[in-house]
């Protein structure tokens, strides 16, 4: 059992933004690695910290978080569901430490290597995707063409002379209480303990540039509208032996011909015309599965909601499909012959055709009622 992400970070739901930050930036402070070289046992409270922030400091995710609890980020929506590492955690939080650790350098540190050098993590790039409510219904793969930050051909690194490949400068001071030494990042190579020594003419002063490339998105069925995917990876590459960043995906959803989504349910609105609705028929239907046909009932009423149970969305997080939600509505013409008009004056006085509604006939408020038990 995953723990709480409020317990990890000891505070309570009602904690505000300010109040999360702060006590993420007291755990993070305590476990960092620099203050605990080669403790596991730190090493893994520090990405439990940094876990649990990501997703209170987002509203959208906290909120579905307080909803759904770990369920809520099963099935690569949002969080990264405990698979967050040095690269993540100081690429996305290194302005929690101020100028403490991390900070400073293209997008940030990534993650240590020997003697505290750290690597440099390049940009994260984010693209929206338009999906149809097929594709979101279903799952698709998409391919997109995407300008990233690549690192020229030609180019070269040399170890850095202020910090000697170490990313660190050592600083002496001397105090009342004696000699105190500091290690801070160093400033000529932002911590990389390298700097460029050469480039072609078509690259930047990094020593990269911008490629066209084609990358393959697999989008997982049920996602939502304002959810952001991430492919690792496949944002700007870093200088020298830098990790690249993440290409962000932000979804959007389309807008459908007959279909509207309500979470993981759709809804379907049918019209039947008043002689179909006396005497009953059958129609044909769009779902997201394909077409479909349904009865109706001789006498069915107008506003009655037919229930196709599992045509509707996929959960994201794999507990099932919603419905599909018909609703069905009896259409009256506005516009009569004179023998039309007839028949209806003459059915008008017949007692057949007076409102005569059973005991069992709902309401329309409990028909959303129930709609939503």
């Amino acid at each position: 059992m995953k723990q709480d992400y409020y317990e990890i970070l000891g505070i309570s739901k009602s904690a505000s933004a300010g109040e999360i930050k702060k006590a993420y930036r007291k755990m993070a402070i305590k476990y960092h690695p620099d203050k605990n070289p080669d403790d596991k046992e730190a090493e893994e409270n520090f990405k439990k910290a940094a876990e649990a922030y990501e997703v209170l400091s987002d509203p959208n995710k906290k909120a579905r978080y307080d909803q759904y609890g770990h369920a809520a980020f099963e099935g690569g929506g949002f969080g990264n569901g405990g698979g967050m590492n040095m690269d993540d955690i100081f690429s996305q939080f290194g302005d929690i430490f101020g100028g403490g650790f991390g900070g400073g350098g293209f997008s940030g540190f990534s993650g240590f290597s020997g003697g505290g050098q750290r690597r440099v993590k390049g940009s994260n790039l984010r693209i929206r995707v338009k999906l149809t409510l097929d594709e979101v219904a279903n799952g698709v793969e998409k391919k997109v063409k995407v300008r990233r930050k690549v690192q020229a051909a030609g180019v070269t690194y040399k170890t850095c002379t202020t910090c000697n490949g170490s990313g660190q400068v050592t600083r002496i001071t001397n105090t009342i209480l004696g000699r105190m030494q500091t290690a801070t990042t160093c400033s000529t190579c932002s911590g990389a303990g390298q700097i460029l020594d050469k480039k072609p003419a078509d690259a930047d002063s990094q020593g990269l540039k911008v490629e066209e490339e084609t990358v393959s998105i697999k989008i997982p069925a049920g996602v939502v509208d304002g959810m952001q995917l991430k492919v690792s990876g496949k944002g700007n590459e870093a200088p020298g032996n830098g990790v690249s960043g993440d290409l962000l995906v932000m979804i959007e959803e389309k807008d459908h011909e007959y279909l509207q989504r309500e979470g993981d349910n759709l809804h379907y609105d049918l019209y039947v015309s008043f002689s179909e609705a006396v005497l009953g028929t059958s129609k044909e239907i769009d779902t997201v599965t394909g077409k479909v046909r349904i009865k109706i009932e001789p006498g069915v009423q107008s506003g009655k909601i037919l229930r196709l149970r599992g045509k509707g969305i996929p959960s994201i997080n794999g507990y099932g499909k919603g419905d599909l939600l018909v609703h069905v509505n009896v259409w009256t013409p506005k516009t009569l012959s004179k023998e039309q008009k007839e028949f209806f004056e003459r059915m008008e006085k017949d007692d057949h055709f007076s409102p005569k509604p059973e005991k069992g006939d709902k309401s329309f408020f409990e028909k959303v009622k129930d709609m939503f038990s």
